[in-house]
């Protein structure tokens, strides 16, 4: 829930004022508005004014936040929006004919403004649907802009105030173009609809000269016609002096540079006149009118909003109900019970399915468990959720009554793996005996609030399994939720710099400087650096530079200012009746789906239940795995599923003892793959440890739980009773549910007690935990502890409970992990070709997954039009490139391709996949037809060679340039026949015989082939990285044996640069110290991308990319380094670097020290390092800390052991699980190790 801040009252003596604004824009009005909710409800508290107005530009997105915010800070809140008014209907797109001034310069508005505030409860439901149905009929949206009619007015006036807005208005456009008569018309027509008391005449004075000459139209009008005045002031920002930001925030907006007069509020206009004036200052504009003040608080008095909302038990009455069984259907009314027996029902069936004896405990712990859900009326939540997955994971759509895929669902996430009811009904795949989960922390019946199922769902089909659930409880009824972007500190120093004209360079240098810390502010950028903000103070050099001073100025005025909105990456929200009847919707700019205006923390209280619907990436991946083996099983065989693989498997476990987790799921990272080589983990319980404390905070405990394996005699236990609790964590507080275990163990608290400890611990709010520390050490001492016993376990537990991890998320996602990594086991390419066809679209992911094969022994192999599925494929144990993956081919093409083939048999030549393939057409919405196969698709084609292996009819192939150059001719040869047969002349080329010998007669035009280097560069155009080879295939040696610093690496490694550094500058190391902390390390690659820039000292320096096998890495090129090596660079060429891994800045750089001579390292590339060791080498301590130390070096060569043992040396070869790099820096600190007498290579 949103947090709302109490503000400073008024100064003593101010007296209440007699104004209120009734005219308010705050930045929920998107880049037209930089006054936040916080600043002007403190503003309103501040002047003393009794009520305050919210009229966003068309939308309702602030407003349940705006109402609670004045309630705790006693304003009366008048909850309103600034409407677009269409000219005629809101469903056609009509221009106004008649307006005197658009918007942003033009001579015809797209549409009118208007002024709408709610006065009750009423007025608010009926203003959620007028905003509602603005966003969402048909057509209502134009020019991006959401619109109502008069229409839709007379349906949902009922309960609203309406003012007739700004310039903008209806009623001031038409007096502006001469337009009286009509103007009076309108006018009554107003105030007929919304009553005498209800309908107001707006007045605003900024300077625009055309308000002064309406504003006397206005006035006349009102007396004419007896209808009220009412002055408001445009309110865009709060304070006089933020108007330069407001200009900014406008012209980041339209994409203009600042100070240009099209970006301004009014054109020409004075700019200063937009903000939150004082009463004083607004009596002052017309006093010629006094009343039109009154009639502020006039209306404020008339407004009584309190936005309804609905407490956690009020909410299962909101829930959508779906039909039940007609057997469920036997307490008349009584739904709830209807749904408790049905939730029965299904719990009892699962439990005979997922065990095969159901033991006093499963039976005691499904009745607790279900007497607390029906208690607390949450049946009707596990029946939505039971739906979808259900319906997920059936193969019949029981709505649409039609065959469906079989869609994958996760296991389980967050703390509902903990309910045996979820397992019984298979909403959840994890057994919560096997793994000590528990309910309480997934429900609380001493803490009630709505349960909350975190589903895990296969990435592509999530947009099906939320169809299927429109199409069920009705496609209104179903929405998003709203998210906001903001102008975060790295943005605002981004978009202002670009409104200012500096220099790209210089504002990506400036953005550089801001920590990466998502909590950071930019004040922390110009702040001495902290514990929490270690990276801060990266702009205090440049504070006092002129060149930057406005930048800075206007960064600091726009932060945090909403930018934008999106849509929740999973939460989704189901309605018993259409989503405007509990708020208001939008549609999506980008996506053109609907959300409700509300965000994810407050739209609960508002009667909608959040449902999560999380698309997981990894769930796709084992599909498309279980796919390709399954398409190449033998026949006869059993369907292969993942999830019934076993849990004991000891390939697997070797796999993850060895670290070889790249690509399983939550164990990927380097970091990991070094604890898993120094635990290995030999059993699911063991990555779930391992899962939960590699985070930051339980990350400092993985050596104590490691050592705790390898000599159990160490583990200290904080009470022997707890010994059964923390042993399968060798003494470590690892979970939530351990902690909240030790509170029942020790104080008898009940499980939902301590979860509310749990809690208490988390939060660190010191008057509660002292309360809490008093309820444990009295329940500890009743059970026989001493009091200081008990507090010092207190104390212990109140770190872990921060730090500590949901065990039931955890032991989910490892399992989840587990199945992952028994694929990677067993069928290792199928695996990759996974992971491949998951990053299909990824210029990043796809290089990497493709040399991480290759490093696996598993080829990948260019397209190929007779092997290539649509997307990755594994023939006869090669990866085969999927053709969707081709920049340009598209999935229907790609599609059409493989169909064709699968049909007709394999293409012969070219001249045979032109005549099959280019007359392949599919249908538009419109009925149109569409050539899938075109120009563009077979280009690329051409281009990634998947024609390389179709063989002529004298047996030769057609290189690539011949076939580009010939692509045309080919294609009018074949349409033209094509055309021919379409029109019915009969078969131009005779019989069938004689028609193949035509086609196969096309004469190619023979160009020569290209260089090697030529036709890489032509496939990574295409697909984004190299596939038959790659330009650094003739230095894999070097690669293989010197080069220390790679793009899969770099990251982990300025990771350990900025740790080593922190640490440093916190002993008070020297500024030269600082400068030359660091190991040094190699990279090789082609150099890209050379860029020469000159520092605020007139020095010359250089950035540049390296790409090497793994994927991009930014080089930093300092002025002295880059003196000498300037002659010696060249784009396009390879080289290797040696220098220093940089991780200050948002992406980690080598800063360049010097090159390497690339046939040298080739040269001398080491095979193996050979370790002399001492006689005395016997401590198991010293040999613990080699075998570690040699893990954390990986590399190509082997290691050999030389042991002297008098008259009898011998070697010994290292296990082949160690390969280590030959690196200087790793040489070197292996001769620093005390029992080492010799180090060489050979």
């Amino acid at each position: 829930m949103a947090d709302y801040h109490e503000f400073p009252a008024a100064p003593e003596g101010t007296p209440v004022a007699n104004f209120v604004h009734l005219h308010v824009h705050s930045d929920y009005s998107l880049l037209d508005s930089c006054a936040t909710l916080d600043k002007l409800v403190a503003k309103a508290k501040a002047l003393n004014m009794p009520a305050l107005a919210l009229t966003d530009h068309g939308n309702m997105f602030g407003a349940l936040n705006f109402e609670k915010l004045c309630h705790v800070n006693g304003i009366n809140p008048i909850v309103g929006e600034e409407f677009y008014v269409a000219y005629g209907s809101h469903t056609e797109k009509n221009d106004v004919p008649y307006s005197h001034k658009g918007e942003e310069g033009d001579r015809h508005a797209h549409y009118f403004h208007l002024i709408l505030l709610c006065e009750n409860q009423k007025g608010y439901e009926n203003m959620c649907w007028l905003s509602s149905r603005a966003f969402c009929d048909e057509n209502a949206l134009y020019y991006g802009k959401p619109r109502i009619d008069f229409e839709l007015l007379e349906q949902y006036h009922e309960g609203i105030i309406c003012c007739s807005a700004c310039i903008q208005g209806e009623l001031p456009q038409m007096l502006l173009a001469g337009m009286d008569a009509e103007a009076e018309e309108l006018a009554l027509k107003y105030k007929n609809l919304f009553g005498p008391d209800h309908y107001y005449i707006e007045l605003q004075d900024h300077g625009i000269p055309e308000q002064k000459i309406v504003a006397e139209k206005l006035i006349a009008l009102a007396h004419k016609l007896d209808i009220p005045l009412v002055v408001t002031n445009d309110i865009h920002y709060v304070e006089k002096e933020d108007a330069i930001a407001q200009d900014a925030l406008r012209c980041i907006g339209f994409k203009n540079q600042l100070h240009e007069k099209h970006a301004k509020m009014g054109g020409d206009m004075d700019l200063d006149n937009w903000y939150f004036k004082t009463e004083a200052e607004m009596r002052a504009l017309f006093p010629q009118c006094p009343e039109a003040y009154d009639n502020t608080i006039k209306i404020a008095n008339m407004c009584n909003l309190t936005i309804k909302q609905y407490s956690t038990p009020e909410l299962k009455e909101c829930l959508p109900r779906f039909e039940l069984p007609a057997e469920f259907r036997t307490h008349g009314d009584d739904y709830q019970s209807d749904q408790n027996d049905y939730v029965k029902y299904l719990v009892e069936e699962g439990l005979k399915k997922r065990y095969k004896e159901i033991t006093p405990e499963i039976r005691e712990r499904a009745d607790y468990e279900m007497n607390t859900i029906f208690t607390m009326g949450f049946s009707g939540y596990f029946l939505i959720v039971w739906e979808f997955i259900n319906w997920s994971k059936s193969t019949y759509d029981n709505v649409n009554k039609r065959p469906k895929p079989y869609i994958p669902i996760g296991p389980g996430r967050g703390s509902g793996a903990g309910s045996l009811v979820a397992y019984a009904m298979t909403i959840t795949d994890i057994d919560p005996f096997r793994y000590g989960l528990i309910f309480e922390r997934f429900l609380n019946p001493e803490r009630v609030s709505m349960p909350d199922f975190d589903v895990d769902m296969d990435f592509d089909y999530r947009q099906d399994i939320i169809q299927h659930t429109r199409d069920l409880y009705g496609d209104a009824n179903v929405g998003h939720i709203v998210t906001f972007g903001t102008l975060k500190p790295k943005n605002c120093i981004a978009d202002v710099g670009r409104i200012l004209g500096i220099p790209l360079a210089e504002v990506n240098m400036l953005k550089k400087c801001i920590p990466d810390n998502p909590k950071a502010k930019l004040k922390d950028a110009f702040t001495e650096p902290t514990e929490k903000m270690p990276d801060g103070g990266q702009l205090i050099k440049y504070k006092d530079d002129p060149r930057y001073q406005e930048l800075f100025d206007l960064a600091f005025r726009l932060e945090g200012v909403k930018r934008n909105t999106g849509l929740h990456a999973s939460g989704m929200v189901i309605g018993l009746t259409p989503l405007p009847d509990w708020a208001p919707v939008f549609k999506d700019p980008k996506t053109g789906e609907v959300g409700v205006q509300y965000t994810m923390d407050i739209i609960e209280p508002c009667g909608l239940v959040k449902f999560d619907y999380l698309g997981l990436k990894t769930l796709s991946l084992i599909r498309y795995a279980e796919a390709i083996i399954n398409k190449h099983r033998p026949a006869g065989t059993p369907e292969f599923i993942t999830a019934n693989v076993s849990e004991t498997d000891e390939a697997t476990f070797d796999l993850f003892d060895r670290g070889d987790s790249v690509a399983v799921f939550q164990f990927e990272s380097p970091g990991m793959q070094k604890i898993l080589r120094e635990c290995k983990p030999r059993c699911i319980e063991e990555l779930v440890a391992l899962n939960a404390l590699f985070r930051p905070g339980p990350l400092a405990y993985i050596p104590k739980y490691i050592e705790g394996k390898w000599h159990p005699e160490k583990i200290e236990y904080p009470d022997p009773a707890l010994k059964d609790l923390l042993k399968e964590t060798y003494g470590i507080m690892v979970y939530q549910e351990q902690v909240m275990k030790v509170a029942q163990i020790i104080s008898g608290f009940s499980l939902g007690g301590a979860d509310m400890l749990r809690r208490a611990m988390g939060k660190k709010k010191l008057d509660v935990l002292m309360k809490k520390k008093e309820e444990f050490i009295a329940g500890a001492v009743k059970n026989g502890h001493t009091e200081e016993h008990a507090g010092e376990i207190f104390e212990i537990m109140i770190p872990f409970a921060g730090y500590g991890f949901n065990k039931s998320h955890a032991a989910a996602y490892s399992v989840l992990a587990y199945r992952t990594g028994w694929l990677k086991a067993h069928y290792p390419a199928e695996f990759m070709a996974a992971n491949l066809t998951n990053e299909i679209t990824s210029t990043d992911g796809l290089p990497f997954y493709i040399e991480e094969a290759r490093k696996m022994g598993v080829p990948v192999d260019a397209p190929d039009v007779n092997r290539s599925d649509v997307i990755f494929d594994v023939v006869d144990g090669r990866i085969v490139f999927g053709l969707k993956g081709i920049k340009g081919m598209g999935e229907s093409a790609a599609a059409a391709i493989v169909a064709e083939r699968e049909k007709n048999g394999p293409y012969k030549d070219f001249m045979d996949f032109i005549k099959r393939c280019c007359g392949l057409v599919e249908k538009d919405e419109d009925g149109r037809e569409k050539t899938l196969v075109n120009k563009k698709a077979i280009e690329v084609l051409i281009k990634t060679g998947a024609f390389d292996h179709l063989k002529e009819k004298d047996g030769t192939t057609l290189n690539r340039p011949t076939l580009l150059a010939n692509m045309e001719a080919a294609l009018d040869y074949v349409s033209s026949y094509l055309e021919d047969q379409k029109k019915g002349q009969g078969d131009l080329f005779g019989e069938l015989e004689e028609e193949e010998k035509n086609f196969s007669d096309f004469q190619f035009k023979k160009i020569p082939d290209i260089p090697n280097m030529e036709q890489l560069n032509m496939e990574k155009e295409c697909i984004g990285c190299y596939v038959s080879g790659h330009p650094l295939d003739s230095y894999r040696k070097a690669i293989d044996h010197a080069v220390t610093l790679k793009a899969s690496n770099i990251n982990r490694i300025a990771e350990e640069s900025k740790a080593e550094k922190a640490a440093l500058e916190a002993s008070g190391a020297k500024s030269w110290q600082m400068r030359d902390a660091g190991k040094s390390y190699i990279a090789l690659g082609m150099v890209n991308g050379i860029h020469e820039i000159v520092t605020k000292k007139g020095a010359r320096m250089a950035f540049a990319k390296l790409n090497d096998m793994d994927g991009q890495i930014d080089l930093t090129f300092f002025p002295k380094t880059w003196e000498t090596m300037k002659p010696l660079l060249q784009d396009g060429e390879v080289y290797a670097f040696r220098g220093k891994v940089d991780g200050s800045r948002d992406t980690p750089s080598l800063i360049v020290d010097a090159i390497e001579d690339v046939e040298k390292m080739e040269l001398h590339a080491a095979q193996s390092v050979h370790i002399r060791l001492d006689t005395n080498f016997t401590s198991e301590g010293a040999i613990s800390s080699l075998r570690d130390f040699l893990f954390d070096k990986m590399g190509k060569c082997s290691v050999y052991f030389h042991i002297d043992t008098g008259n009898n040396p011998y070697v010994v070869k290292a296990n082949d699980q160690i390969s280590i790099s030959a690196d200087d820096q790793t040489l070197k600190s292996l001769k620093e190790i005390n029992f080492v007498r010799e180090v060489w290579t050979e």
